[in-house]
């Protein structure tokens, strides 16, 4: 038996490398568009560039502590993490449930599958303007049917009591249907031998979704996890139109701050610190999810 390496030919090392070079180019396009933005946000962050002025002058970590040391930019920070685990919490636990829900019909699963897909495929302003009609506690339907049930009315997103987990409850329904939709897909590859053989076992409807269930589709719950925190921690437009923060500031966000103290007023160097520490907060929240991915 020879012993000499196989070499390939030229056509083979041709077909081999001919994936990559179509690839390379947009690899390239991909790698700029977003190693770019990227590096001269982080360089803008140390300077006091403002659009108008058409300057930058370095002035090392002034930015970073002008906004530790803004009061509405600490609030902006507490309620975007208490509202993103919160979110992120229930659209995991109610999207979970529908996929298994709709995953145990026999019949009618297309229906649903449409139906339950509508209200993630409305535009977030879309779905704004349409939520402070409803909720309007002048003219909205809402108001109606609590007035004539005789049920205080309140003045949903202009009450501290009630902004923030009204904006909450609006984002979660308007989610959800994307957990659903990745966590269903999951299901189905889910082989029924499985929980044949569970059932044959004893094992009933939980423990069957908790020793079957669970373990086959945990990677997805993982991804789908990290997925809506980091879409979660950009929450910008349900805010802005509905509360613009208020009252109290007890429903500011950080994009909500940064575009009002940053971009509005064209101070891209104070917003691109903001838009740092976001970041790091971001990966921070999503390090376990990243972890669990990586293992």
């Amino acid at each position: 038996m020879s012993n000499k390496p196989y070499k390939l030919s030229e056509g083979a090392l041709g077909d081999r490398a001919f994936p990559h070079i179509m690839l390379a180019p947009t690899l390239i396009v991909l790698t700029v568009m977003t190693l770019y933005p990227l590096v001269f946000t982080f360089i803008y962050s140390f300077t006091d560039y403002n659009y108008l002025k058409q300057s930058a002058s370095f002035i090392g970590f002034g930015n970073y502590i002008t906004l530790f040391k803004n009061n509405y930019f600490r609030q902006a920070i507490f309620n975007t993490v208490k509202f993103t685990l919160l979110a992120v919490m229930f659209e995991m636990f109610f999207g979970l449930l529908v996929a298994v829900f709709v995953n145990s019909l026999k019949k009618g699963q297309k229906i649903m599958r449409t139906l339950l897909l509508l209200p993630y495929l409305l535009p977030a302003v879309t779905v704004a303007l349409s939520f402070r009609m409803m909720l309007s506690p002048n003219y909205g339907i809402t108001t109606q049917v609590l007035t004539t049930l005789g049920l205080p009315v309140y003045n949903w997103f202009h009450e501290i009591k009630t902004a923030f987990n009204t904006i909450l409850l609006i984002d979660v329904w308007q989610n959800v249907p994307f957990v659903f939709l990745l966590l269903y897909a999951s299901l189905q590859t889910v082989s029924s031998d499985q929980y044949e053989a569970a059932s044959i076992d004893g094992a009933n409807v939980l423990q069957q979704f908790w020793n079957v269930t669970v373990p086959n589709i945990k990677n997805s719950i993982a991804l789908c996890t990290l997925l809506r925190t980091i879409d979660t921690f950009r929450l910008f437009e349900k805010v802005n139109i509905l509360t613009g923060g208020g009252p109290a500031n007890s429903t500011a966000t950080i994009t909500q701050f940064l575009y009002n103290y940053g971009i509005k007023n064209l101070k891209f160097g104070f917003g691109s610190a903001g838009a740092i520490v976001m970041t790091v907060l971001v990966l921070i929240l999503s390090s376990f999810y990243i972890k669990k991915a990586i293992q």
